[in-house]
């Protein structure tokens, strides 16, 4: 196995923070504030954050069988916990987190 010389790693380190300050920064040039984005832009905004929902459910329940083992109860209950606790404090991190605990703990202490 190599290593990086010095100056391969400044220059991978130099690469890595050019390519963050450009992602961040990119949007807020081509899109500034007082000027109104894209329809296209718009719709992505809309309706992209429900459609990497919908594909986030479909990739955590790909493996599950519901025939099997514990027949895909403890991704049912943090479904349910995720949606409701979702539809009271409307608050996707929070939903996200504590889904991902709750399955944790089913999992390590339940089933």
């Amino acid at each position: 196995m190599t290593s990086l010389t010095i100056t391969e790693q400044i220059i991978t380190v130099a690469m890595v923070v050019l390519g963050t300050m450009i992602t961040r920064f990119l949007p807020f040039l081509i899109f500034p504030t007082d000027k109104t984005p894209p329809r296209y832009v718009q719709y992505l905004g809309r309706f992209l954050p429900a459609a990497v929902f919908g594909l986030l459910v479909v990739y955590c329940l790909r493996n599950v069988n519901f025939l099997a083992g514990s027949h895909g109860l403890p991704e049912l209950i943090c479904i349910a916990f995720v949606v409701l606790l979702h539809l009271w404090k409307r608050q996707m991190l929070l939903s996200i987190a504590g889904g991902t605990v709750l399955y944790m703990l089913l999992l390590q202490l339940v089933f």
